[in-house]
């Protein structure tokens, strides 16, 4: 999050529900278009602006457009006193008259459309509202990194015309790319799943996707290159525990070994900060192994800054300070010795008041120097001038009232949901219904008439709603029961109504599942079962329908759904995620094959009683054998599950061939490459150089294949292909196999693509060992494509 405490939030949340569903489903349309701009929202550096402050523009260089972004912000920052330094540390920075600064606002949110959460972002009668897309883990659902950034293209356009028209900031602090590391997790919603691959991937395109300006994606010195907005990757680090059982986030202490830190909590932030550029990171709550994640000089200085080469500046999730001290309760700090540490463990921006209150009197006192400020108001001023905040952007100064809640937006929208479903079960080829055969539909269920349950959080005030009964209406006449009173279903007298409506259609469509009462920021799930009576609803339908039963599930965790799974009266499944504004119009076109279903699930769906096997707060990935606990995620665990992960099923059939094979890999170590011991089960044939550290390698061993995809079924449609690699056998802790490439490919009916990928073996063969190491094994590693449709070796050799 970037979040205030909970109070704030759900304050936010609940105003943005009422009044979109109090207006906007009314009006059922997107907001009128306007040429462009409405309003002169001013930059800092105009002219007429200093002289109404009885200022010359021209005697401030900071102002000067010739010189450097460096060089200007530290002309800026010299100009300030003490007092004025530590007034432009909180996110809502007050500016300085005197100099001619203007104040700012730091904190916008644009997780999947631009949000009305923080005061940097509002709608009002000039902007009611803005496009709301899919909740992330349906978008991830999709597996397509052009659709992620075509996504992000659509929000920062959306956001930057609100900046001009004075109703936006241009820091959005968002994506969220934590790892659903355990299916309780309340904000798996936010997140683009359990594969830290896949995460990063996501976050590099949606970064890329809100900051590129277009033909200007690189510079010789990427501090110079101009941004659309600016985009924040959150919550470093290991940040997955929210409220459960007595833990919550302010109180928690991730217990983390270095393997899985290296491996899984922070390898999409690295992506983020590497290929995608992006300009800030937010450190979260919780410690890690005893320490705040922003007081962390290593996560922080050292491995953001230094490691990593961030181009921008490091932020605090609101309040965290103030958490540190009052929650965490760390080393007894009082508030001047919290902000001195943090600010000199290199967090620049306080979402707060701490560092406005107290950086002050701590500099006065000799725990941390002024010039420590100063270094931390350089980064955040180079990311204004980037941004146009000094000098205006000629790129967006057109964008405007016609640029929010476009038809082209809202059909992204719709083709995002698209995209993300997932078929999950189709019995006999249920799915797609046949219209002409359709006279009567009953579209029943606690989400059959979902408006604000499609949004999720972070979600502001969408366009318009397309509910499911509105997106089914069009195709017949549609019976309408709610069947439960809500999620939390916590009677049964609407079932019965239910049931009359299912004996009396061609076909039902039941709509069940969570919502932000069961998974949420701050509310993290006990079980993995539908809430109240839903199962019941479920079965007693299904046994009574007398047409096709198509069960539609709106959740971001999984469900044990193995009755469902196994009822042969329920022919199809089908999972929506939290489909965005545009969710009804988008469901109603798979079930009735408008579109081809081509999505799979980002994360595993376990059985129920996963969760009585090991607590929410055990943060290994890999099983804890002493403790009898099981691995997390498909990377670790062995155990059946519902769905695993990249399940999904198709209204065609595809098959793979390999024309392309990967070659071995041989690797001449110079004098000062050394190998390195691993650690094998017992009778496992080791090699004379087991492996050796990346570092000392000079990586860029590249292999690659191409995959023939072949659409053999009767419908066009989209595939995934998901690349596996399984490292060498024997070699103890690794995971079982990781993700390291995936694409979908639309293929006509009849027809082949043709699928290349390539890759760097340090990235995609290495391994990180018990020590911490990031290792490239030799030996025969496996490349499996997809459920094991297609595998080969490939073999790594050292030599020298």
């Amino acid at each position: 999050m970037a979040g205030v405490r909970l109070t704030f939030v759900l304050l936010i949340a609940f105003l943005a529900i009422s009044i979109a569903s109090a207006g906007y489903q009314k009006k059922g349309g997107s907001v009128s278009a306007d040429e462009g701009p409405i309003n002169n929202h001013t930059h800092v550096c105009h002219p007429a602006r200093f002289a109404e402050l009885g200022l010359n523009m021209a005697d401030f260089l900071y102002c000067d457009k010739s010189l450097p972004f460096e060089v200007r912000a530290k002309d800026l920052v010299d100009r300030m006193t003490l007092s004025e330094k530590v007034q432009q540390m909180g996110n809502k920075a007050t500016g300085a008259p005197r100099i001619g600064l203007l104040k700012y606002e730091w904190w916008s949110e644009a997780l999947h459309g631009i949000s009305n959460v923080g005061p940097g972002t509002f709608f009002d009668d000039t902007v009611l509202g803005a496009t709301s897309f899919p909740t992330i883990i349906l978008s991830a659902a999709s597996f397509n990194q052009s659709l992620w950034k075509s996504i992000g293209q659509a929000v920062s356009t959306e956001g930057r015309a609100m900046y001009n028209m004075g109703r936006a900031g241009l820091t959005f602090w968002s994506p969220t790319i934590n790892v659903a590391r355990d299916p309780r997790w309340g904000r798996i919603t936010e997140t683009p799943g359990e594969d830290p691959y896949v995460v990063g991937a996501y976050a590099t395109s949606y970064v890329r996707g809100l900051q590129d300006v277009e033909g200007i994606e690189s510079t010789r010195d990427l501090n110079s290159r101009p941004l659309k907005v600016s985009s924040c990757c959150k919550h470093y680090a290991a940040y997955d525990v929210d409220n459960w059982q007595g833990a919550d986030r302010y109180h928690f202490d991730a217990k983390v070994t270095e393997q899985d830190m290296l491996e899984t909590f922070l390898r999409p932030f690295e992506m983020c900060v590497k290929d995608g550029d992006v300009s800030s990171v937010m450190c979260s709550y919780n410690r890690v192994n005893g320490i705040p994640t922003c007081a962390d000089t290593n996560l922080l200085k050292n491995t953001i800054r230094g490691d990593w080469n961030l181009h921008g500046y490091i932020v605090a999730d609101c309040d965290s300070i103030e958490v540190m001290v009052d929650d965490h309760k760390f080393l007894n700090d009082t508030k001047e010795d919290a902000v001195a540490r943090v600010l000199k463990a290199g967090l620049d921006l306080d979402c707060g008041d701490y560092y406005t209150k107290a950086l002050g009197n701590s500099v006065n006192q000799g725990k941390v120097k002024e010039a420590d400020i100063d270094k931390s108001l350089k980064y955040l001023y180079v990311v204004l001038m980037r941004l146009g905040f000094f000098d205006g952007s000629a790129y967006f100064e057109t964008l405007g009232k016609k640029d929010v809640c476009s038809d082209e937006h809202l059909e992204l929208a719709a083709e995002a949901a698209r995209e993300g479903i997932v078929l999950l079960k189709n019995e006999n080829n249920a799915l797609p219904l046949k219209a002409s055969e359709i006279k009567k539909l009953a579209i029943v269920g606690p989400h059959a008439n979902a408006t604000s349950a499609m949004i999720g959080n972070y979600a502001g005030i969408p366009c318009r709603y397309v509910s499911p009964i509105n997106g089914f209406t069009k195709f017949g006449e549609v019976i309408y029961e709610r069947g439960c009173d809500g999620v939390a279903c916590k009677n049964q007298s609407l079932i019965l109504p239910a049931i009359e409506a299912a004996k009396n259609a061609d076909a039902t469509i039941l709509f069940v599942g969570l919502d932000l009462s069961v998974e949420a920021e701050s509310l993290d799930r006990n079980d993995l079962l539908l809430p109240g009576y839903q199962t019941q609803l479920i079965n007693k339908v299904a046994e009574s329908s007398q047409g096709p039963l198509v069960l539609v599930i709106m959740s971001a965790g999984g469900i044990d759904i193995t009755f469902a799974k196994n009822n042969p009266k329920i022919q199809a499944i089908l999972w929506a995620g939290y489909p965005g504004e545009e969710g009804g119009r988008a469901i109603t076109d798979v079930v009735f094959g408008n579109y081809n279903p081509g999505g799979r699930l980002p994360i595993t769906w376990y059985e129920a009683n996963y969760v009585s096997k090991l607590p929410l707060t055990s943060m290994p990935l890999r099983p804890v054998d002493s403790l009898g606990y099981p691995g997390r995620t498909y990377k670790f665990f062995n155990g059946s599950t519902v769905y695993p992960f990249g399940y999904g099923l198709s209204y065609t059939n595809f098959t793979y061939k390999l024309t392309f094979p990967a070659r071995p890999l041989q690797v001449k170590l110079n004098k000062f490459q050394h190998c390195h011991n691993l650690n094998y089960k017992d009778n496992t044939n080791t090699q004379t150089c087991p492996s050796v550290v990346i570092d000392d390698l000079k990586c860029g061993y590249q292999f690659g294949f191409e995959i023939l995809v072949q659409n053999v079924g009767n419908k066009d449609g989209s595939e995934v292909v998901l690349v596996y690699s399984k490292p060498p056998e024997g070699i103890v802790g690794t995971h079982s196999r990781q993700l390291i490439g995936f694409q979908r490919v639309f293929v006509k009916s009849g027809g082949i693509q043709t699928v290349k990928f390539a890759f760097d073996a340090c990235k995609s063969l290495n391994i990180i060992d018990g020590s911490g190491y990031n290792l490239l094994p030799s030996g025969g590693h496996k490349i499996i494509i997809g459920d094991d449709e297609i595998s080969f070796p490939i073999e790594v050799g050292y030599s020298r």
